[in-house]
């Protein structure tokens, strides 16, 4: 608790790069995806997986995905601890053999600032590896009293279409995140927190731009690259 407290310290929660400041993100040319896939009954070992897309065009330009040894035990709420190592070494791997594709941000399949003490899987990944994250949920994660209740779900059903979104208002006052109805075709949302080195508007304006469907496509790829060597 208190390394994370430590490391917590550190994340900053606004834009930093003058490419998240310009129209249709000027200046940005590649985006990242990274995931942890485990084998279904063996928690021992997990699919590592890095995807660099190219943007605005999403085109797969690098990809990695191995599998690894995961030794330290799941806790609740202390996750990235168990993940994020696995995960910077990838980042690092790809710094040393593809140096020119380093992916100018991450999106990472799980939670950010929307986490018990701030600081979820994107913000422990940010800060380790200094790269702009954001953490992109499928399902919301209970806390500071937010619950998916019926009046969750009519605010979910009021997003009639893509691009719309809502606030995640903790009950201590503070927006965690947005809700984001990502796609026409997909009434299930998804829920958008800052990470590292990006705001939450920033953060909104990249997730909507990646999705092709309702996944962003650096979250898809790298699920997709994943399932590609039967680990998932």
């Amino acid at each position: 608790r208190r390394e994370q407290a430590r490391l917590r310290a550190r994340v900053l929660e606004e834009d930093t790069e003058p490419w998240q400041k310009a129209p249709q993100f000027s200046g940005l040319q590649r985006v990242g995806g990274v995931d942890l896939s485990y084998i279904k009954g063996d928690e021992s070992r997990a699919c590592a997986s890095l995807v660099v897309l190219s943007y605005p065009d999403l085109e797969v330009l690098y990809q990695d995905c191995r599998m690894v040894p995961v030794t330290a035990p799941y806790v609740a709420g202390f996750l990235a601890f168990r993940e994020v190592p696995v995960l910077v070494e990838a980042v690092q791997r790809l710094q040393q053999e593809e140096p020119r594709l380093q992916p100018q941000v991450l999106l990472v399949d799980g939670n950010g600032l929307l986490h018990p003490r701030g600081f979820g899987t994107a913000c422990h990944l940010g800060v380790l590896t200094d790269l702009p994250c954001v953490g992109v949920a499928k399902n919301l994660l209970h806390v500071d009293g937010l619950v998916r209740d019926e009046l969750h779900r009519e605010q979910v059903r009021s997003l009639q279409r893509s691009g719309e979104a809502f606030p995640l208002t903790g009950a201590s006052g503070k927006v965690l995140g947005m809700v984001l109805r990502s796609h026409d075709k997909s009434s299930r949302p998804l829920y958008v927190s800052v990470g590292h080195r990006v705001s939450l508007g920033t953060a909104m304006r990249l997730v909507r731009a990646c999705c092709r469907f309702r996944v962003p496509e650096p979250i898809r790829q790298v699920r997709h690259g994943a399932r590609g060597t039967g680990r998932e």
